[in-house]
């Protein structure tokens, strides 16, 4: 038997994802807006951080979907995957609760 302490612990991996993942987003609009400047050091430093968190993960969703112009929607793909896993997550363990 899994103990419950577990699948809030996944829960709250997913969740924190999902806010690296909205910070990338917005970032990547204020770089590309011209709004913040990628030659602060601290700037270049945590859009590093996030790039190296999430694009391991956007890579192959970007492979798998078709080229929309300039648009990008591999985040919102990821951030329903995000959701659907949260999700099933909780289903789980509330199954797992019931036994």
């Amino acid at each position: 038997m899994i103990p419950m302490p577990f699948f809030s612990l996944i829960d709250a991996i997913l969740q924190l994802y999902t806010l690296v993942v909205f910070v990338m987003v917005v970032m990547s609009w204020l770089v590309g807006f011209n709004v913040i400047n990628r030659h602060n050091q601290f700037v270049d430093m945590v859009w590093r951080t996030l790039i190296a968190l999430t694009e391991p993960v956007l890579r192959p969703i970007r492979r798998m979907l078709p080229s929309l112009g300039g648009l990008d929607i591999s985040p919102l793909v990821l951030l329903l995957a995000i959701f659907f896993l949260r999700e099933m997550n909780w289903w789980i363990a509330a199954r797992i609760a019931i036994q």
